[in-house]
């Protein structure tokens, strides 16, 4: 057996390996069905927003999409334990011992989880939109068309969000080791920042912090009208996000390879 041949049946039997601890972990299909479930029906509560005109100024889509500041709490926690799980029942020995390749180790668990947070962000988002479709013109707000190419932008950048949450979520948890901790980290990140930064006084100041702060410029994606009014555009949200993402996980690797299992 060649090496590069060697080297691609090594990767996908660690990508089989997760693939297996991830859907036989215990709670792994019932967290990501409440992440489902939290981000669509926060997002149909959302939409029974009443609109006293016809033309209220309110953004369908991105009430419709409100269930995904819950749900991706739901996915920071599943993605912490893909890793920090291991840590606490010190199976990750065994782990590095099968497959002594940590950083293919890591790079399997960031697409395994990848794949399922994807579907059940897509599921979410397509339940939220639908919500929103069949609720708010009925509240006075205006139609919300699924086949508009904003909407299908927020759509897409919504499940596109989530995965990266959880590639954040992956690398904090590989990092830190300790579950706890790795989630108290996630969850500041995405919800004390955002606090912090209101309570600066200073507009230049406070936008800059808005353009830097991880939830704050991610779900800038879901925004469909006034886009010029958002301290950062809706790509460049998600690429904010993005390199916290690709950030934590290089952090979390260069860890992983330099200290003891």
């Amino acid at each position: 057996m060649n090496p590069p041949r060697a080297a691609a049946g090594t990767s996908w039997l660690a990508v089989h390996a997760e693939w297996t601890k991830l859907r036989t972990a215990p709670g792994t299909v019932w967290l990501l069905l409440a992440a489902a479930a939290a981000t669509v029906a926060v997002g149909a509560a959302a939409a029974t927003t009443t609109c006293p005109a016809a033309d209220c100024g309110i953004d369908p889509a991105k009430v419709s999409l409100t269930g995904i500041q819950l749900g991706q709490a739901v996915i920071a926690v599943l993605a912490v334990l893909a890793i920090g799980a291991e840590y606490g029942t010190g199976m990750v020995q065994t782990t590095f011992t099968a497959m002594p390749r940590r950083a293919g180790v890591l790079a399997a668990k960031a697409a395994v989880l990848t794949a399922a947070v994807t579907v059940t962000g897509a599921v979410a988002a397509l339940g939220s939109l639908l919500a929103g479709r069949f609720i708010l013109p009925g509240r006075g707000a205006p139609p919300l068309s699924l086949v508009d190419g904003p909407v299908l932008r927020a759509g897409a950048g919504s499940v596109l969000y989530l995965a990266l949450i959880a590639l954040l979520s992956l690398g904090v948890g590989t990092a830190a080791r300790n579950p706890a901790t790795a989630i108290g980290v996630v969850l500041g990140l995405l919800y004390v920042l955002p606090v912090i930064t209101e309570a600066v006084s200073d507009p230049d100041l406070q936008r800059h912090l808005q353009q830097l702060a991880p939830m704050t410029a991610g779900l800038a994606v879901v925004a469909t009208t006034g886009l010029d009014r958002p301290p950062i555009g809706p790509w460049a949200g998600l690429g904010v996000l993005a390199g916290w993402a690709a950030a934590a996980l290089v952090v979390g690797g260069l860890l992983l390879r330099l200290r003891d299992a």
